[in-house]
């Protein structure tokens, strides 16, 4: 259940992040609405699964997964660039959270 409730709060993460860019500095205020409920939302799911997943590991996919997300959506939704130094980020990012994982598998 704890990865389900991650997975949850990834999502939401993802949503409020993505709905910042269309909030244009908090001008608009459907989207300002959803980006801090978006928030709100990926918070009380991290919590939750906090209750069974280590927080290390709980923390490197919620911020991994959600930032390697948010920049394909970039490239997907606001037409940025891919560059050689963004994949080899996304790809460190991916790396981390896959050794702080095993790491904890022992």
């Amino acid at each position: 259940m704890g990865y389900l409730t991650l997975a949850g709060a990834i999502a939401a993460e993802v949503a409020a992040t993505t709905a910042m860019k269309y909030a244009d500095g908090f001008s608009r205020l459907w989207p300002s609405l959803l980006t801090a409920l978006g928030y709100v939302v990926s918070f009380l799911l991290l919590a939750e699964t906090l209750k069974t997943v280590s927080i290390g590991t709980a923390y490197a996919i919620w911020s991994g997964v959600g930032t390697a997300v948010v920049a394909v959506l970039g490239l997907l939704l606001f037409g940025e660039t891919l560059t050689l130094v963004k994949v080899a980020g996304i790809v460190l990012i991916v790396g981390g959270v896959v050794v702080l994982n095993l790491g904890g598998a022992h």
